[in-house]
């Protein structure tokens, strides 16, 4: 059976890996919800569980298209003081859907060899370390986990929001980001229309906090 043309378009887009998935059924087991629910809301350590004993590594491309895996991605906020680190995507960002938006978070997916010998919260760091450069401390904690099946890229997608405390100012973008400025919730707020749908939703969550 031939490919249509956007398929194959979105597939020679994106890496060749093998990064990790989790049967979208195994992760329900109370149900799919909308939204970010925080660690006083759901049983974080059982989701855990779920992730580590049913997780797989396939293939990226494939992943992008099949509804019936979760992409399951860290998606790091960083906070220093009363403010917010947001960010905006460049143009010629590599998730085409995502080029241009605002973003509150940093995501990034797991390879097989991301967890050898590290925790999940290693890898945050690392990750971080490759998006931004900072310096200071980082305390991480976690938030929440996020589910947003309102569209394409969320469907195929879960994140493990966490929360990075930073002790210093001395932030600033790298990579494909485009720009960061450390923001208040009312100046985020400014720019809440033009986020990505993931960081409209850790932004929401951060308003009743």
């Amino acid at each position: 059976m031939m490919q249509n043309q956007s398929q194959i378009i979105i597939e020679q887009s994106i890496p060749l890996e093998n990064i990790l998935v989790v049967p979208t059924k195994d992760l329900f087991f109370e149900g799919a919800w909308q939204g970010l629910r925080g660690i006083d809301e759901l049983d974080l350590q059982a989701y855990m569980e779920i992730i580590q004993n049913s997780c797989l590594f396939l293939s990226r491309p494939q992943m992008e298209q099949n509804f019936n895996y979760k992409q399951i991605i860290p998606y790091l906020v960083f906070k220093h003081e009363d403010k917010y680190f947001l960010m905006q995507r460049g143009s010629e960002a590599s998730e085409s859907r995502l080029r241009s938006k605002y973003s509150l978070g940093i995501g990034g997916h797991i390879r097989e060899d991301d967890m050898q010998g590290s925790s999940i919260f290693d890898w945050a760091r690392r990750e971080f370390a490759e998006e931004v450069d900072y310096q200071g401390k980082l305390d991480v904690t976690m938030l929440g986990i996020l589910n947003d099946d309102s569209n394409e890229v969320g469907k195929v997608h879960l994140g493990l929001v966490m929360l990075l405390n930073g002790d210093s100012n001395a932030i600033k973008v790298k990579s494909e980001l485009k720009s960061g400025e450390l923001l208040n919730i009312e100046e985020c707020a400014m720019f809440e229309s033009s986020m990505e749908n993931w960081s409209k939703l850790v932004f929401a969550y951060l308003k009743t906090r």
